[in-house]
């Protein structure tokens, strides 16, 4: 069926052509109606195909569950279908050992932006340290920031950082920290 309905949009597609080279209505014409046939026969073939599976789907039913029709389900007992997935649950904190043993979890979210003083912007942004960003969040780091975790982080200059539009984090507080080693070098 739908190679009839390829070659029907072929034969359209160059009458179609061959209307417009000989600026002949006729061609055109007779393109539209080859297109609107090839439609209808697409139109058909998928009623065909719905009515199909609507027959096939009872009877693959009916031969799939005459046992369970069978078996009567005790007091109390509710039937579970078998391919629904059961939750797992995670064991809470005190009942995976050790504390030590097991790990943080990782923060998600963006740690927020950090109040720096205007002089220390004004010392920083002079300054070509580096502080590190990650992909996708609006913040600059020092490289112990505990926020950064196992994140991927890209190094950059403070200086360009603050041009690319990051601002310093809150945890780190990277402005305050980079001013205050500055300052103490003298």
């Amino acid at each position: 069926m739908l190679f009839i309905v390829l070659v029907l949009v072929l034969a359209a597609l160059g009458l179609l052509v061959a209307a417009l080279i000989t600026a002949n209505s006729l061609w055109a014409w007779i393109s539209i109606g080859l297109s609107v046939v090839a439609g209808l026969l697409l139109l058909f073939d998928l009623l065909r195909r719905r009515k199909k599976r609507a027959a096939e789907a009872p009877a693959e039913e009916a031969a799939e569950d005459p046992a369970e029709e069978d078996e009567p389900a005790a007091e109390g007992e509710e039937k579970k279908p078998e391919d629904v997935e059961q939750t797992v649950l995670m064991p809470a904190a005190g009942e995976l050992g050790d504390a030590e043993d097991t790990p943080e979890p990782q923060q998600n979210g963006d740690p927020g932006e950090e109040k720096s003083d205007p002089a220390d912007v004004a010392v920083v942004s002079e300054l070509e340290i580096e502080v590190v960003v990650v992909d996708e969040y609006p913040r600059y780091h020092v490289t112990s920031c505990e926020w950064l975790e196992t994140r991927d982080t890209i190094p950059l200059g403070i200086g360009e950082a603050r041009q690319l539009g990051f601002t310093p984090c809150a945890l780190c507080t990277p402005d305050a920290e980079i001013a205050g080693k500055h300052r103490e070098k003298g």
